[in-house]
């Protein structure tokens, strides 16, 4: 899903895992990778076959070199000349290759090969050179955030230092060559391993409410956020303040362990539909709004032969049989539709809905929810409801949040949840301007009873010139009229 090429902002891919059994061969992989709309696929070696696969479709791949391979890649130039001829350079570049990971979360490796990395970058690199492709095909490795001795709050956000050795002439190298640093971020462990310190609403861009930074004044309102931006601060005391972040996995599991309980189709259909928009949005991070943040999101199959927890095995959003776990729009734009047994939810004819306040919820709460969708994360006009503006009447919280919520749900796609605002969201299916009329009507007939001194003619002059006058507000005003 790309948005445009030179400076081409930030975009959403996908990384294709192979370590199960019953996969669907690579044409259809490829074919699937089509039909969904995504233009970037991150594999985990240079399969030939898949590397055939995706020949003249125009996605983009990042290859890699597995860690068992770092040995001979850093040992001698040659081999990675002969990976080169044997591996790319028959297939590019009708296969888009445009980057390769050289090594994988070796921090997180028992054996001692983070040494290893730097010098068969250096080989790769060379090879490209050779070539004439490196600028073409960035070089990089992949990391998880263990990485960090420390990663909140973010501002603190530093490096650990027994991998210093490591870490120098590896930065040293990516800014020297412009190649992004790549994280593997998952705030699904973060909440899993700490639900008291980490609300599962923040982890899954759900909150309503801020979390402050106190070093930098900084409000963070989901975990993704605040760990992109530990890496730039780390980034940042070490002096390599050029050097991009790119996210080479990220995800949420939908099945785990019975201790698992957050692995759910449902949180991981609202993780990745809240990333991707809030990756497509080009909103950055709060420390560094507007920022291009490249991601790849885990993964696009189950992988059954993972080992570990139940979770390790249920990450992708596709089954073998190219059925869907649940639904996915990588464009971010379309309305998501949960797979199975939520087809209906809508009664009207042309399923459309709008999102409203609902009446259960507390004032803080709708007011948090109000400052969260007009601020910088929601990114909605709320010009509209300030004092002296079209839509400011009736001055109550409740519809001043309809405005704000449903505005916000319009704007997102129409998907369900983007309405949510931490539960003080909530989807009716009539149209608001259908609602109020009806009322109104209601409202004019016990007014012709009790004030008998006021014609009909007036009342109706009065209602047709609020519709003229408060159109665009509907779906608020109805609200203080379901409290009449």
């Amino acid at each position: 899903m790309k948005l445009s090429d030179c400076c081409h902002g930030s975009f959403v891919g996908i990384c294709y895992g192979r370590n199960a059994d019953d996969l669907p061969p690579p044409d259809k992989v490829s074919q699937l990778v089509q039909d969904h709309k995504i233009k970037y696929v991150r594999i985990y070696d240079s399969n030939i076959q898949v590397l055939k696969s995706f020949a003249n479709t125009g996605v983009e791949l990042m290859i890699g070199i597995p860690n068992l391979d770092l040995l001979p890649f850093s040992q001698f130039q040659t081999n990675a000349d002969t990976w080169l001829r044997n591996n790319i350079l028959p297939y590019y570049p009708a296969t888009k290759i445009t980057y390769i990971t050289v090594g994988a979360e070796v921090t997180e490796s028992p054996e001692n090969i983070s040494s290893l990395v730097v010098p068969a970058m250096t080989n790769v690199l060379a090879a490209l050179k050779k070539a004439g492709l490196h600028k073409k095909i960035k070089v990089s490795s992949t990391h998880s955030l263990g990485v960090l001795s420390r990663s909140f709050p973010p501002s603190a956000g530093a490096f650990n230092s027994k991998h210093a050795h490591f870490l120098k002439p590896l930065l040293e190298f990516l800014a020297e060559n412009q190649s992004p640093f790549m994280i593997d971020l998952y705030p699904y462990y973060a909440y899993r391993d700490s639900p008291t310190k980490v609300s599962l609403d923040y982890a899954l861009f759900e909150s309503s409410s801020e979390v402050i930074d106190p070093n930098t004044g900084l409000l963070y309102t989901n975990m993704f956020d605040a760990q992109i931006d530990a890496i730039y601060f780390a980034l940042t005391a070490l002096n390599f303040r050029t050097i991009k972040v790119m996210v080479t996995e990220t995800g949420w599991p939908s099945k785990g362990s019975p201790k698992e309980t957050a692995a759910t189709p449902d949180n991981a259909q609202t993780y990745n539909t809240n990333l991707i928009r809030h990756v497509i949005n080009e909103t950055g991070t709060p420390a560094k709004p507007g920022e291009e943040l490249d991601v790849y999101i885990f993964s696009l199959f189950n992988e059954n032969r993972k080992p570990g927890l139940e979770s390790e095995r249920n990450w992708g959003i596709v089954y073998p049989d190219l059925t869907n776990v649940y639904s996915l729009d990588f464009t971010g734009r379309g309305p998501v539709d949960m797979t199975a047994d939520a087809n209906a939810t809508s009664s009207t004819s042309n399923g459309t809905k709008w999102c409203i306040a609902s009446s259960n919820a507390t004032q803080l709460d709708l007011q948090n929810a109000i400052n969260w969708a007009c601020g910088t994360s929601g990114n909605v006009d709320c010009t509209a409801i300030q004092p002296s503006q079209p839509c400011f009447e009736p001055d109550n919280l409740v519809s001043h949040a309809s405005y704000a919520f449903n505005s916000y749900y319009q704007q997102n796609g129409a998907s369900d949840v983007a309405c949510s605002f931490g539960g003080t969201g909530v989807l009716v299916y009539q149209d608001p301007s259908m609602f109020i009329s009806h009322h109104l009507t209601n409202l004019l007939f016990l007014f012709s009873v009790f004030f008998v001194y006021l014609s009909s003619r007036q009342l109706l002059h009065t209602f047709f010139r609020f519709k003229y006058v408060y159109g665009p507000c509907y779906n608020i005003f109805h609200l203080s009229l379901l409290f009449l």
